[in-house]
């Protein structure tokens, strides 16, 4: 997938995306649903060091996954659920489900495993906070492109406490945010696969050369 400008190339991306959208505001939800804990808050993530994606108020026509965990299987095409085959999907204590704000929250990995894990979080993000976010994102090393009308900027580094691969990988559109971090669990495919689900106009997109990030 052909890479454009980072940093400012994102930037005025997201500004003619903003234009585009439909007057319809999505507001998080005041209470949980759909089976969702007060653990979702305190969901793992690969790194402490990282930072929730801003959430709130948002212009946008996309809806949310729903019935979750299953709704969680439905973002993925059959080579990535090939690939999470046997890898335990919102485990009890994971912090998986919908939280008070209304985020969607998807956690694969084992209970108490030290590594191989992955969450990803999408829920309703207001334009201006992302946009400042992305931002911060490219300037921290994290690298921005455009793909499939939205915004997306990912990075991967060594884990600081075990021989093994973390990362992060966000994608932006419609005011929604797909925010997946992960350790030692990169399904190739995945992101695209999201992608494709939330926003399906155009079918799903064809199947992306093998790399590093999910």
């Amino acid at each position: 997938m052909a890479r454009s400008t980072r940093t400012a190339t994102a930037l005025v991306g997201v500004a003619a995306l903003a234009l585009t959208l439909a007057a319809c505001v999505a507001e998080p939800s005041p209470t949980p649903t759909g089976g969702a804990t007060g653990a979702a808050s305190a969901r793992p993530t690969p790194s402490a060091s990282i930072t929730p994606f801003p959430m709130g108020a948002s212009v946008s026509t996309t809806p949310l996954p729903a019935d979750l965990p299953q709704g969680c299987r439905d973002l993925l095409d059959a080579d990535v659920l090939a690939q999470l085959d046997g890898v335990p999907l919102n485990a009890p204590g994971m912090g998986g489900g919908i939280r008070e704000d209304s985020a969607r929250v998807c956690v694969w990995g084992e209970p108490g495993a030290a590594t191989t894990r992955l969450v990803t979080v999408i829920g309703y993000s207001p334009e201006r906070e992302a946009r400042d976010e992305l931002y911060a994102l490219g300037e921290d090393g994290f690298t921005c492109y455009e793909p499939q009308g939205g915004i997306r900027c990912e990075k991967t580094w060594t884990d600081p406490n075990l021989p093994v691969e973390d990362g992060r990988t966000l994608f932006w559109r419609d005011g929604v945010i797909v925010d997946t971090q992960y350790s030692n669990l990169a399904p190739t495919g995945y992101t695209a696969a999201v992608i494709a689900a939330l926003w399906p106009a155009g079918g799903r997109t064809p199947k992306p050369t093998p790399s590093t990030t999910p």
